[in-house]
């Protein structure tokens, strides 16, 4: 019974995950007109699912990060209990936060449902290592993307390659860019879901990534219109040459992360590159902004208490 719940609270964590975050790569693409909501989805859950697939050969290191070793003690790491609770934490703390329209991080949610479940299991949660592993990239990654945002966007408009219009040209780049970007989530975010399905008894590494990709892409095409408007007219207004700045920030940033197995947020580096390019337009929409980083903060807490409660659940039932 155990390793049923531990494989629907899996999915559920996958399926929530492509619901809130498979329209980050491409959110550029609908918020400056480029192309309608549906095209943008499609591209982007076929180049997030193709993303997910590549991770089977180059994200290794993403998976060990995410089995939790070195981070609470093995013995915990080896229980299905502890399994099923970070699973079924991080999967209601995304669920949450995509019904309100709330791009937020699975990562973080994975994160605070690690630490919520550690410290219910055992008490023991090795801080510092949480902190190096996780916290760290989590914590710089819009900051930097931000940063980013804006000066790639002014140096490709000093260049004349960020036109305020579409042109046959800039629309190819654009798709390409943002293709990249959700070809980079999936190959950041598949290996971190596939790591808790490895509880799993005799399961081999590329049937758990496999079955993450296929969920991944039936939450992005089945429940992605929340998410969808804010990513991509409720943090800033731009145009096509904007958008294409965005989303190429985006790639660059995620993919360099995915090669150097580090958990960073594609919900943070995407926000962070739209919000940045946003602030040198002068068209930051700051009031959803600030939401953003309210739901962004309460990720963490959310998941640890969601994540320490189903482990007292399963413990105790």
């Amino acid at each position: 019974m155990l390793l049923v719940i531990l494989f629907l609270a899996v999915g559920f964590v996958a399926f929530t995950n492509g619901a809130n975050a498979n329209f980050k790569g491409v959110a550029s693409l609908y918020g400056s007109g480029t192309t309608t909501l549906r095209t943008a989805a499609l591209w982007g859950t076929a180049t997030t699912f193709a993303g997910s697939i590549t991770a089977l050969f180059l994200a290794g290191g993403m998976i060990l990060v995410f089995r939790g070793r070195g981070i609470v003690p093995d013995e915990l790491v080896a229980s299905r209990e502890f399994v099923c609770a970070v699973a079924i934490g991080a999967a209601l703390t995304s669920f949450l936060a995509t019904r309100f329209g709330f791009p937020v991080s699975t990562t973080h949610a994975l994160v605070g449902a690690l630490l919520g479940a550690g410290l219910a299991g055992s008490g023991e949660v090795r801080f510092a290592a949480l902190g190096a592993n996780f916290i760290y990239p989590l914590f710089f990654s819009p900051v930097v993307a931000a940063i980013a945002g804006g000066v790639v966007y002014l140096l490709l408009k000093s260049l004349r390659l960020a036109p305020d219009h579409r042109t046959p040209t800039l629309d190819t780049l654009h798709f390409l860019s943002a293709g990249a970007a959700s070809f980079a989530r999936g190959l950041n975010d598949t290996p971190k879901m596939a790591a808790l399905m490895l509880a799993v008894p005799n399961l081999e590494v590329y049937w758990a990534i496999l079955i993450v990709a296929v969920i991944i892409a039936l939450g992005g095409l089945l429940d992605i219109d929340r998410v969808a408007e804010t990513l991509g007219k409720k943090i800033t207004g731009m145009n096509p040459g904007q958008g294409f700045a965005a989303s190429l920030v985006t790639a660059g940033l995620v993919t360099a992360a995915s090669l150097g197995a580090l958990p960073v947020s594609t919900t943070h580096v995407s926000v962070g590159s739209l919000l940045g390019m946003g602030v040198v337009t002068r068209q930051a929409k700051w009031r959803k902004a600030a939401e953003i980083l309210l739901a962004w903060g309460s990720t963490v807490p959310c998941g640890a208490i969601l994540g320490a409660l189903a482990y007292w659940l399963i413990v105790q039932f």
